[in-house]
């Protein structure tokens, strides 16, 4: 009775988890549709920290990240998350979306405008 008591603990917290994980990523999906990209990346982080038995889902939260750091202008980050989707989930609908979004960047000259970094000494 008791190993029967402790896999029905075990089934309900793992339903709580995937409840909380869908959560924040709704709430992340709503924030992004009132063009608030803090609360998208504050939403994403927690999403990360609970799905990472659930590899499923970050090919759905780097795309989201990527349209954020678009969205903020942050167009070499955002080219680089897609590029990652497109390599690391290379079968996922997530890295066709991915190959789009880089194509239209790149259309748009946006790979052209990333500078290289430049190194300086410190000064004392």
């Amino acid at each position: 009775m008791r190993i029967v008591m402790i896999v029905i603990v075990m089934a309900a917290l793992g339903g709580c988890t995937r409840w909380s994980m869908n959560s924040h990523l709704n709430n992340a999906n709503r924030a992004y549709a009132k063009g608030d990209c803090d609360a998208v990346m504050y939403n994403l982080s927690k999403v990360d920290r609970e799905s990472r038995s659930r590899r499923y889902v970050q090919p759905e939260v780097s795309m989201l990240r990527g349209q954020c750091l678009e969205r903020q202008k942050f167009y070499l980050d955002a080219m680089q998350t897609y590029q990652f989707i497109i390599t690391q989930y290379p079968a996922s609908e997530y890295a066709y979306r991915a190959q789009a979004r880089l194509d239209t960047l790149q259309r748009l000259g946006h790979d052209r405008d990333a500078q290289p970094a430049v190194t300086k000494p410190a000064s004392l």
